[in-house]
């Protein structure tokens, strides 16, 4: 492990290779992650992968979801490669930009928002 992998995180704090996570890549990820949401909630986190802060609260967010019994899609967005899906869900839904952000969604309706500090699983619940 280099040291700045150390420092920033290397590839065990990816969220690629965490199991749960599926990527929004495209606005038809989240149209479909939209549809989701109509079956059972779903979390989207919105990460910018160059922020420490945003480094930090995801991979205490990643300890508290494994946790978590609940039926419950989560979708990642990297939001500095997709800026214009970031924006779309902000127009959408009505909710500021934040990052980190985790946005949860239930019957295609945001129930609940939360950033920086206040990201935790029980925003899930």
């Amino acid at each position: 492990m280099s040291f700045f992998d150390k420092i920033f995180g290397g590839k065990e704090n990816n969220p690629e290779h965490q199991s749960f996570w599926k990527k929004i890549e495209s606005e038809e990820d989240l149209a479909k992650a939209i549809e989701a949401s109509h079956h059972h909630k779903i979390a989207i986190f919105k990460h910018s992968t160059r922020c420490f802060i945003s480094k930090t609260v995801l991979k205490n967010f990643e300890k508290e979801i494994d946790s978590l019994d609940n039926k419950l899609d989560l979708y990642f967005l990297d939001l500095l490669e997709y800026r214009s899906i970031s924006n779309k869900i902000s127009e959408d839904f009505g909710i500021r930009h934040e990052s980190p952000q985790l946005i949860v969604i239930e019957d295609g309706k945001v129930i609940n928002s939360a950033s920086h500090e206040d990201i935790s699983a029980s925003q899930i619940s």
